[in-house]
């Protein structure tokens, strides 16, 4: 049975991947991204990382994903659609895609995967700690530069679409 759903979630991911970056309306492929964003959860959830799937469902499929959902219903016009892609672009595209699968499992067949005892505490409060901390294996000033950065980038990209509709 964890074979069949880890082939599930596969699919799915790999189904609404191909739909993300080949839809030719944004908003649906806001919502395919979704779609991804929380079969990846799902991924982790197997794994029993149940903090790092609520960390995926909360930070990414429900913070990031509704910021970009809210900016393009600001800033785009519901019934733009994309440019068709030409064959040519499709053909390089799929030319880089397999090119992509080969380096990849070149340099997974290629690895010597070695098994690693750990026999460091993995509990909540060293993991909250190591959260919580500006020093070593600390994650704070990581996490507010990041999230200074996407600020930035929706605002420039609100200020952005807003001048070219006044151009309009």
């Amino acid at each position: 049975m964890e074979k069949f759903i880890f082939y599930f979630i596969a699919a799915i991911i790999i189904v609404f991947s191909v739909l993300t970056v080949t839809s030719r309306k944004i908003l649906r492929a806001a919502v395919y991204l979704l779609f991804v964003l929380m079969a990846t959860a799902g991924f982790y959830f197997m794994l029993n990382y149940n903090f790092l799937a609520a960390v995926q469902l909360t930070v990414y499929s429900g913070g990031i994903v509704v910021l970009i959902v809210f900016a393009i219903l600001l800033t785009a016009h519901m019934d733009h659609k994309l440019e068709p892609v030409g064959t040519m672009k499709s053909f390089f595209a799929a030319l880089l895609a397999l090119a992509g699968i080969g380096v990849t499992l070149y340099a997974l067949h290629g690895f010597p995967f070695k098994p690693v005892v750990s026999t460091a505490p993995y509990d909540v409060g060293t993991i909250g700690t190591m959260f919580l901390s500006y020093g070593d294996n600390g994650y704070v000033l990581p996490f507010e530069v990041i999230s200074v950065l996407l600020l930035a980038a929706m605002i420039g990209a609100i200020i952005v679409a807003k001048k070219s509709l006044k151009n309009d």
